[in-house]
């Protein structure tokens, strides 16, 4: 039976194994002949959408030691359950109660709704990585945690920027203040914040998308937080730096800016108050939103407020503040000296029964 001749080889005597061609590349594995040699392709070449080839991360948490592990993983679980109760009973509490129908606390239920979705899109992955031996996040779930991440600060941000003007417009134009934040503008202000946030998250996400990973795949860190996948980068990442710092600028100082302008004008309009009383009920309305306003950019500006260069371990801590305690403390500060708010738990709780004993 005729058998055709392999590609590059010369056919030759009969019962002899053919030889190359002179000048033919050989097509077969070398050591394993007759085997083709075929060249292996990336992940990124044969879905053309990861460049990096990198398939999953390992989110290996501030400390690798199972004792700290351990002490870490009943710490976050306890301040995540006080995080979820204390912001659920203040959306409860707001829904339920007609006497808090009012623009501050509409937007104060969004903020709970916000720092509820923010912890809940870290924490929960975290205890099971503290938990477990598998500490692994895909390529894919870690950009979608970072989406979330980054977009819901930025609303964090420009809510209670919203907020501050709310304030604003309640102490140096009460008169104005019914038709000045009518219900139709407050939905408006918030769609609005929704909308930047969304975009400004999905900015990074895309630009993180371009990035190439192709070292070492650990994260020490609680979640997968923009610079620290930054650093793990092998590729140039100067278009994620300048967009960052771009829109950073107006995400972040623009919004500061203009709490600032507010609470001036605030503080001018108090000072003007002829009665201490005044002064105080008015400052007092005011008091709980600067606190959190001071908590949320004290602890963000500890993180980011730095060159990437020197962002290390060190940082954790600071990161645990704004990403897990702010979110938990936020319910305590709105809710600890405000009467209104009081009224509504006990009338949540207690019903009638609160009533009556009022």
């Amino acid at each position: 039976m005729h058998r055709e001749p392999d590609v590059g080889f010369d056919p030759g005597s009969p019962g002899s194994r053919p030889g190359p061609k002179a000048g033919a590349k050989p097509l077969c594995h070398p050591g394993i002949p007759g085997f083709p040699l075929v060249k292996r392709r990336t992940v990124g070449e044969m879905d053309g959408v990861n460049n990096s080839g990198v398939s999953e991360f390992l989110l290996l948490g501030i400390s690798e030691s199972p004792e700290q592990q351990r002490v870490q993983f009943w710490m976050f679980l306890s301040m995540y359950l006080v995080t979820v109760v204390g912001n659920v009973l203040i959306i409860l509490a707001i829904s339920f109660d007609p006497r808090l129908h009012a623009p501050m606390y509409f937007f104060l239920a969004n903020l709970s709704f916000t720092d509820l979705f923010f912890v809940t899109n870290t924490i929960p992955k975290m205890l099971v990585s503290l938990q477990s031996q598998n500490k692994a996040i895909s390529y894919a779930g870690c950009l979608t945690q970072l989406y979330f991440l980054v977009s819901l600060v930025a609303l964090d941000n420009l809510i209670l920027a919203t907020m501050a003007y709310d304030r604003y417009v309640a102490i140096c134009r009460p008169l104005h203040y019914t038709t000045a934040m009518s219900p139709g503008l407050c939905i408006l202000l918030l769609a609005l914040c929704w909308a930047l946030s969304a975009l400004y998250g999905l900015t990074h996400t895309l630009l993180m998308t371009r990035v190439t990973f192709c070292g070492s795949r650990k994260i020490h860190y609680i979640f997968c937080e923009m610079y620290v996948l930054l650093r793990l980068a092998c590729s140039s990442t100067q278009v994620n730096h300048t967009v960052l710092i771009a829109t950073g600028c107006f995400i972040f100082l623009t919004p500061l800016g203009f709490m600032i302008m507010s609470y001036v004008r605030i503080v001018r309009a108090i000072l003007r108050i002829p009665s201490a009383t005044g002064k105080y009920k008015a400052f007092s309305t005011c008091a709980s939103h600067l606190a959190v306003v001071s908590l949320f950019y004290g602890t963000l500006g500890m993180v980011y407020l730095q060159p990437l260069q020197t962002y290390s371990m060190k940082d954790s801590v600071a990161t645990v503040m704004y990403a897990v305690v702010t979110p938990m403390m936020n319910p305590f500060i709105y809710s600890l000296r405000n009467k209104d708010m009081h009224g509504a738990l006990g009338r949540l709780f207690l019903g009638k029964a609160f009533q009556r004993l009022t």
